[in-house]
């Protein structure tokens, strides 16, 4: 069983190795290792896109969870950034259109609201966000490097100064530009193909260097693990909507699913509403 177990362990290995080799910094497992503990090449790519050439960041955090409001959905954003003004960035990659909704980029924007003002604080303290999706393909298909996303006073035809900002940046774009070849380089699966040195330098760590390479491969178990952690709790879920019909109290359900009391009311009470 022991062997069973580790010849297993040792094919998943060599799968996330070949897998590591055709990665790009588009891909979001990738992106992941890149921007983590890396602020000058978040500074850059922030610089880029928005194009403040004198933006300095404090942090940033990938794979950022928030989440203020019980029973709201959770958003856990690829990399948040704090520059030295106090502004903050959601910098999301997206590799399907369906990930790049308007609604989306709404929600986001809404989350960080939220998590940026607290109790007593005045509203004019919420802090300048931008929600910027970078894009494998173009999303709204007109060849433009980016679309700005912007409120409006439609009335006036002025723009409503609410302090957010929604960028799509158009990952096919190629170009001259500093934004063209950002673009191309978060497409290029090879270091040597890229334009800019500290995107290469990182790229070329994660998939060279045997440090780097560990790095990636626990990054790609983590998510293997979240993976099944999340297909266990919707088991789980179902589990005890089926047995709360039956009339088993929410005590009971807990001891027979493994989960806390208190989450399981919490499911049966969703399912009541």
């Amino acid at each position: 069983m022991g062997e069973t177990e580790d010849k297993k362990r040792e094919k998943r290995h060599q799968e996330d190795l070949e897998r590591l080799r055709s990665f790009r910094p588009i891909d979001d497992t990738f992106m992941r290792g890149l921007f983590k503990d890396n602020l000058p090449l978040a500074e850059l790519v922030l610089r880029i896109i928005t194009g403040k050439k004198d933006l300095t960041l404090l942090k940033c955090e990938t794979q950022a969870d928030l989440k203020r409001v019980t029973g709201a959905r959770s958003i856990c954003l690829d990399a948040y950034a704090e520059d030295s003004t106090g502004k903050k960035y959601d910098m999301e990659v997206q590799r399907s259109d369906n990930g790049a909704d308007p609604h989306r980029a709404r929600y986001h924007s809404s989350v960080m609201d939220v998590e940026n003002l607290d109790e007593k604080q005045d509203y004019r303290d919420l802090p300048d966000t931008y929600v910027i999706f970078i894009t494998e393909k173009d999303y709204y298909k007109a060849g433009k490097p980016m679309y700005v996303i912007q409120n409006m006073n439609l009335t006036l035809n002025q723009p409503f100064e609410d302090g957010t900002h929604i960028l799509y940046v158009n990952g096919e774009y190629r170009g001259d530009s500093d934004l063209g070849k950002l673009m191309h380089d978060f497409n290029c699966t090879d270091a040597e193909d890229m334009y800019f040195d500290l995107m290469a330098e990182k790229t070329r760590y994660l998939k060279e260097n045997p440090k780097g390479v560990n790095e990636m491969c626990k990054v790609m178990e983590d998510l293997r693990n979240e993976s099944y952690a999340e297909g266990r709790e919707e088991q789980a879920k179902i589990t005890a909507f089926r047995m709360g019909k039956k009339g088993r109290s929410p005590e009971e359900i807990a001891e027979l699913i493994g989960f806390n009391v208190e989450t399981v009311k919490k499911w049966l009470q969703t399912t009541e509403e």
